[in-house]
């Protein structure tokens, strides 16, 4: 595994997760899902399947981060160049956090929640989108676009108010906050110690040391001084080290270790159970040293099956998701609104366990279809 190519399997990771992130979402819809399938409620001690998927996908974006740097290294960019690309991209994500996770709460005095949602993800195609790289008069029509969006965004946050007549704030972040802020962090952290496995492990531990004094209430003023107290950034330096190792050693030598690293993860996941509760709302070490496990479990099995039997093709009706993921993950933000502004509903057969699952199901393939799509055509986030 070399860190300067694009490895399939990372993108068929992350495919799935996009995938299953679009399915559990949708997951609130339908009645009489079981609670194994749901997320746990506030301190509930317990590890949903939904509680797992979020994890996964910081996961492999901490497996993503040394191929992404060393690629652009090998062309010649200089570390400040990568820094400014680092802290743009995170500042993006944080904005799109921000906007997806205040506009539910948005007055209805002020504007039409789905309208609002519309002009938003206006908003971010239109500063974000992939546009053509060329050098006549098309450059500034594409810059005009962008002006036009960041105009936009700047006019949906200036007249934002909520329920109680509060400007936009950050609150929890979103999830593409969260993603954000992770990312700063991990990937500086790549850029000044690459491929140093005693370094990066260190960062690790000190992210679950963390992680553990947050959920034991003993960091006092210090709470939160990262946001969930180091977990979201253990699950992506816990990827960054995969990649380092799969860099390093030969899959057959790996592959034991991974094996029994991920079944002690497991137990470990048991053992800290007996001081903390399982939960992903919490943000406890239990609900970490289990999902770790579960990724570094699950990934060489998609490593062996992709880059090593060639199934790639197995996976090429999610292939957009992990290609596109941004674009795929906001896709549902525009079916809610469409749908809901045309007021269009389903039979309640289909809102209904069992059958409710396979809606959940297309609706995920939908939006894998539509990303498909919209690429085809030249409508692509990058960030």
């Amino acid at each position: 595994m070399k860190t300067s190519t694009r490895i399939a399997s990372i993108d068929v990771f992350r495919a799935l997760t996009m995938f299953l992130m679009i399915f559990v979402n949708d997951l609130w819809t339908l009645s009489g899902v079981p609670h194994w399938l749901e997320h746990a409620k506030i301190r509930e001690d317990f590890l949903g399947f939904s509680d797992v998927i979020f994890p996964s996908f910081l996961f492999i974006l901490g497996m993503s981060i040394p191929f992404a740097i060393e690629n652009r290294m090998a062309k010649g960019e200089s570390k400040p160049t990568i820094i400014k690309h680092i802290v743009f991209r995170s500042i993006a994500l944080l904005v799109m956090g921000v906007f997806t996770v205040n506009y539910e709460n948005l007055s209805s005095t002020i504007m039409n929640r789905d309208v609002f949602a519309m002009l938003m993800l206006a908003g971010f195609f239109l500063i974000w989108n992939i546009y053509p790289k060329k050098q006549n008069s098309s450059k500034y029509i594409f810059k005009g676009l962008q002006i036009i969006g960041i105009a936009l965004l700047l006019f949906l946050a200036f007249i934002f108010r909520d329920a109680k007549g509060s400007i936009m704030q950050p609150k929890w972040w979103g999830i593409l906050g969260l993603i954000g802020w992770t990312y700063l962090i991990c990937a500086l952290i790549y850029v000044f110690v690459r491929k140093n496995l005693k370094y990066q492990a260190i960062a690790w531990l000190l992210f679950v040391v963390l992680c553990m004094a947050g959920a034991s209430h003993r960091l006092g003023i210090f709470d939160e001084i990262l946001r969930g107290n180091g977990v979201f950034h253990a699950f992506t330096t816990g990827g960054v080290l995969l990649s380092l190792l799969f860099n390093r050693f030969s899959f057959k030598k790996l592959l034991p270790w991974l094996i029994v690293s991920g079944v002690l993860f497991i137990v470990f996941g048991k053992l800290s159970n007996y001081f903390w509760i399982i939960s992903k709302i919490g943000e406890t070490p239990p609900w970490l040293f289990y999902c770790t496990g579960i990724s570094v479990l699950a990934y060489p099995l998609i490593y062996w099956l992709v880059d090593l039997k060639n199934k790639h093709s197995w996976f090429y009706s999610i292939g957009p998701a992990g290609t596109a993921t941004l674009t795929c993950y906001l896709i549902p933000y525009w079916l809610d609104a469409i749908f809901s502004m045309t007021n269009f509903s389903l039979p309640a057969a289909w809102l209904i366990y069992p059958a409710g699952l396979l809606k959940c199901i297309l609706l995920s393939f939908f939006c894998i279809g539509i990303t498909w799509t919209l690429t085809k055509i030249g409508i692509k986030l990058k960030i």
